[in-house]
């Protein structure tokens, strides 16, 4: 029987948390006619297989929006917009709600802590509780509740249902107090400790935002890439037409600098195409009848016609798009730690709550109604999210404050708690290890000649390389300026000048030929017989004939950074194993591995190679870091457990990492781990402060030592305990920033 489902994927806004997006998996998921439903908290969407004669998207969004978020329907580009002016909107509205709550909550508290005997300031603590609870901070409460009506919990749930019970105590306590005072206890109130709360967690929240990168975007970049317009020939006519209009078997035509439409195989013409966001390597590729070029990838100086191949999603810049989406996708959601133990967290201490309320009724009767109401209001205060709130994202504030005065940016707190566990780092060559650069590296004469010759076909090669196209020309030209031959270089005039593409250039000057270029085009005796003494170690060569005979020879390669070499060994020292991947050919490869102490590398490797290279090693249960720099190793880093950018490199290369390296130092990579180590065991640390007052606080508030003692713990003490577990949590966060 054919199978009619179809698959979509929607941006879904308003998650704020992992416990949110298992809730909306969740509800889509039990929708009639849905197969499956897998939420994507990364990239804040939702992948659903549904059956379109049974459901539809307009049906999966009301199941959402029933729950307190959105789903958005519309088409992809209209969507995308869409979720950008939505999370624009949540970040303004979260910055103006966290402002506010703070600026009404520090009156509140410093009146708590100034008049707490005065019932006089009751009614106005109240007055400015209200707006921070049900106003700035109303989507706890609507989360929250939601959430927990669908037998779920997460911090909303906690932050709501601590403080609406802080709140509805005091205001009883406020209009009531009679009921306290008649039975000779004093009435408090927990103003302070409500809108704290609620200010406190939202200065959390505003600055995960602030600090999370938006995963989506690169995907965004990445189909920046692909040009909007492309020149189409047919019948000897030229004509600009939408890329989307382009189908396999058409003609087009690339100018000098324009970006190369689809994948497809030149026809005429010849040039140089830029394909570093394909390969990584700075060297423009040689194109010429026959040889393919890539999308996105972009023409030098030549025109050239191709046939076009592969359009769309088939291109190998549109199965980057779809490989770094999927990547992204499997990734296990971002779950905040706090999060997964409130799941747990909150039922058991509601649970407990009520237990109280209910042991000391059966034990006491109605007389003993008011200690029961303490005791159980006592549990819920102490209990209170406020240093579980702050336990992460004080740590990472810090953490990241520290990481950005060393040139690491870290986005993802994910990164932070893989980076712990890597055994693995793959370093892509091109601009992480190496500069990225092409630069004379050897410059050496085959003949013994005077100063003066020297001197002469120096210039002449600076000649011949400022009107050379080749990529290389650049290097030799910058070599000589800086004084190759002792002085500055000197123009000759050339009589003839004649490029050879993928080989070199012929000129004559002064009735005398010269050739520079490859050996290829010397002849075979002449090229065998040649000695060249760096010839083995990867370098790019470039041979300079006088009248076909061989007197020079230049030696090409992009240098390695100052640093690599000692920052592969601290990784060793660290216990981490080092390996190289590259779109260079194999004998560069092995001469730079050789020379930075790097035992594994994988050369001539593409985007899916390098992607490919990752799985492998994930599959060997290794947990693997990658660090790169462009878009050929967007795949890469996608599917890596930590992914780090050199911030030097393309911007879809840092969005995509959870990590960039400002400065593009190296050695930055061997501290970033140090850091996060230090951060996961200060979150670790902060968890045990939240939670060390609970452990021994709750079975003290609940009544526990009241039959062998007479103590029972008061909602104020409860209160302070509250504060002072935050205030451990702060200080303690506190300590890696020295």
């Amino acid at each position: 029987m054919k199978d009619d489902s179809v698959k979509k994927e929607f941006p879904v806004t308003g998650m704020s948390c992992a416990g949110c997006a298992a809730g909306v998996e969740k509800r889509v998921a039990s929708r009639e006619g849905v197969k499956n439903a897998a939420v994507n908290f990364a990239n804040k969407s939702i992948l659903v297989e549904f059956d379109p004669l049974v459901t539809n998207p307009v049906k999966l969004r009301q199941s959402v929006q029933e729950i307190g978020y959105d789903m958005i329907t519309e088409e992809e580009g209209k969507a995308n917009q869409i979720v950008k002016e939505k999370e624009q909107q949540n970040y303004r509205r979260l910055k103006r709600n966290t402002l506010m709550a703070w600026a009404l909550s520090i009156p509140i508290m410093i009146w708590s802590m100034f008049f707490m005997h005065n019932p006089q300031y009751n009614i106005p603590m109240m007055l400015l509780s209200i707006p921070v609870l049900f106003v700035f901070g109303r989507e706890f409460y609507i989360n929250g509740f939601k959430t927990l009506t669908k037998g779920s919990a997460t911090m909303d749930t906690l932050v709501a249902l601590s403080t609406v019970i802080a709140f509805l105590f005091s205001t009883f306590n406020t209009f009531f107090p009679e009921f306290w005072l008649s039975r000779g206890i004093e009435p408090v109130v927990y103003y302070e400790a409500a809108t704290m709360i609620v200010a406190f967690v939202l200065l959390g929240r505003l600055l995960e935002e602030k600090a999370k990168g938006n995963t989506s975007s690169a995907i965004r970049k990445l189909m920046g890439l692909q040009p909007k317009d492309a020149t189409l020939v047919r019948e000897g006519e030229a004509a600009i037409v939408p890329i989307s209009s382009i189908e396999k078997g058409d003609t087009i035509r690339v100018k000098p600098g324009e970006k190369i439409p689809v994948d497809g195989t030149i026809i005429s013409g010849e040039s140089y195409v830029d394909e570093s966001m394909i390969t990584g390597e700075p060297v423009p590729a040689s194109k010429t009848i026959g040889q393919k070029v890539l999308a996105g990838t972009i023409n030098q100086k030549g025109t050239f016609d191709f046939t076009a191949e592969k359009i769309g999603g088939e291109s190998l810049l549109g199965q980057i798009i779809k490989t770094v989406r999927e990547a992204q996708g499997s990734k296990a959601p971002v779950q905040r730690i706090a999060d997964k133990i409130a799941s747990v967290f909150v039922p058991v201490v509601a649970g407990i709550s009520l237990l109280t309320l209910v042991v000391w009724l059966l034990a006491g009767g109605t007389g003993e109604f008011a200690k029961a109401i303490l005791s159980a209001v006592s549990v819920l205060v102490i209990a209170c999210p406020c240093a579980l709130g702050l336990a992460t994202p004080t740590a990472l504030m810090v953490g990241i404050g520290k990481g950005a005065r060393e040139h690491i940016l870290i986005k993802d707190a994910t990164a932070l708690e893989q980076m712990k566990k890597v055994d693995v780092v793959v370093l892509d060559k091109t601009g992480t290890i190496t500069e990225g650069k092409p630069q004379v590296s050897d410059w050496v004469w085959l003949k013994d000649l005077p100063s003066e010759l020297i001197l002469k076909y120096t210039n002449i090669i600076f000649s011949i390389e400022e009107r050379s196209e080749h990529p290389l020309a650049g290097a030799v030209t910058e070599y000589i300026k800086k004084g190759a031959a002792g002085n500055k270089p000197v123009a000759i005039d050339l009589e003839s000048f004649q490029s050879i593409t993928g080989m070199g250039v012929e000129a004559i000057a002064e009735g005398t030929d010269y050739y520079l270029g490859s050996r290829k085009k010397l002849p075979q005796e002449v090229a065998n017989s040649m000695d060249i003494p760096f010839e083995a170690t990867g370098k790019s060569l470039i041979i300079f004939c006088v009248n076909k005979e061989p007197y020079a020879v230049i030696g090409v390669r992009d240098t390695i950074k100052e640093g690599s070499v000692q920052a592969v060994r601290e990784l060793k020292k660290m216990g981490i194993e080092v390996h190289m991947l590259t779109g260079d050919n194999r004998a560069n490869a092995s001469a730079i591995a050789r020379e930075t102490g790097i035992e594994h590398f994988g050369a001539e490797a593409l985007p899916q190679d390098k992607e490919e290279y990752i799985k492998n090693l994930q599959a060997m249960g290794r947990v693997v870091a990658m660090t790169g720099d462009g878009i050929n190793d967007s795949q890469a880093l996608s599917r890596a457990d930590v992914s780090i950018a050199m911030g030097k490199g393309t911007d879809i290369a840092m969005d995509v990492a959870m990590m960039t390296l400002i400065s593009s130092d190296i050695s930055l990579i061997p501290k970033a781990f140090n850091l996060s180590r230090r951060t996961v065991k200060l979150i670790h640390q902060n968890l045990f402060w939240a939670f060390i007052y609970n452990l021994i606080g709750i079975p003290i508030a609940a009544g526990v030592l009241y039959p062998f003692t007479g103590i029972l713990l008061n909602p104020m003490i409860a209160a302070a305990a509250m504060a002072f577990s935050s205030v451990s949590v702060v200080l303690n966060s506190l300590r890696l920033g020295k």
